[in-house]
């Protein structure tokens, strides 16, 4: 193995969000233990991709000049396409990559500083795959409460916003993601690493967006959440979680 990680990013129209997350990821890594970003746009129309390629294009300008406080490029950032839905984008960055270690990652996820370090360390220590702990940026109490309990090693307390690492061998072993799965694609590949009982929650904070919350409110998406987990639980399949998702959240 040679304890690379390669980060791979979904994304669908985050043009107001992607600078800030490159940014964070090449500020709080060290350059020799990451292979590449890989940004896989499933069909943006917001102008990320354009927001993307000036980042990489400012990057490399930098690179070649001594100026203060400014982003050097030393880590390689790519932008491929795919077809829309993250399953396949993930597993089309995962196609591209060539890192030993996988590291799927949400665009409006923050993972913390030396994420890297935290799992090259665990893989070493025998564990392929886990997440990190999480906290919204909201200080809405249910929030604050949900945050809090992601600390602990719990599936029904895990999602995709908690970010994926998993060694190249087992995603490869698992099949990768189910693109059969428009919708709780994390948790379908999630609830196979618990059935192999090769999971571990890194207890660092990672920040995600309460964004969605925000927008529909934090009662009423929870609820829909729960729904869904449940449906899922009692046997529905991958259609009709997304008609349930399509009529009720998107």
């Amino acid at each position: 193995m040679n304890d690379r990680i390669s980060i791979i990013i979904p994304i669908l129209n985050e043009a107001e969000t992607i600078t800030g997350l490159l940014q964070h990821l090449v500020g709080n890594a060290i350059d020799a233990t990451i292979s590449e970003i890989i940004l896989v746009d499933g069909g943006s129309t917001d102008g990320s991709q354009d927001v993307i390629q000036q980042f990489i294009l400012n990057a490399l300008s930098n690179a070649t000049k001594t100026l203060p406080n400014s982003t050097s490029l030393k880590i390689d950032i790519r932008l491929i396409s795919s077809g829309k839905g993250r399953a396949k984008q993930m597993n089309s960055g995962a196609q591209l990559a060539t890192g030993d270690i996988l590291y799927f990652l949400h665009a409006d996820s923050f993972p913390p500083k030396h994420f890297d370090r935290y799992i090259i360390n665990e893989v070493k220590n025998g564990n392929p795959a886990g997440c990190f702990r999480m906290q919204f940026d909201s200080t809405h109490w249910w929030l604050s409460l949900a945050s809090w309990l992601t600390q602990f090693r719990w599936r029904a307390c895990r999602g995709g916003d908690q970010s994926q690492f998993i060694t190249r061998q087992l995603f490869d072993d698992i099949g990768g993601y189910d693109e059969n799965y428009i919708i709780y694609e994390d948790n379908i590949l999630i609830n196979q690493l618990f059935e192999r009982n090769q999971f571990v929650v890194i207890n660092k904070k990672l920040q995600t967006s309460a964004r969605r919350y925000r927008k529909h409110g934090v009662w009423t998406l929870q609820y829909h959440f729960w729904m869904i987990y449940i449906k899922k639980w009692f046997g529905a399949d991958a259609q009709e979680l997304l008609a349930y998702y399509r009529r009720n959240i998107s």
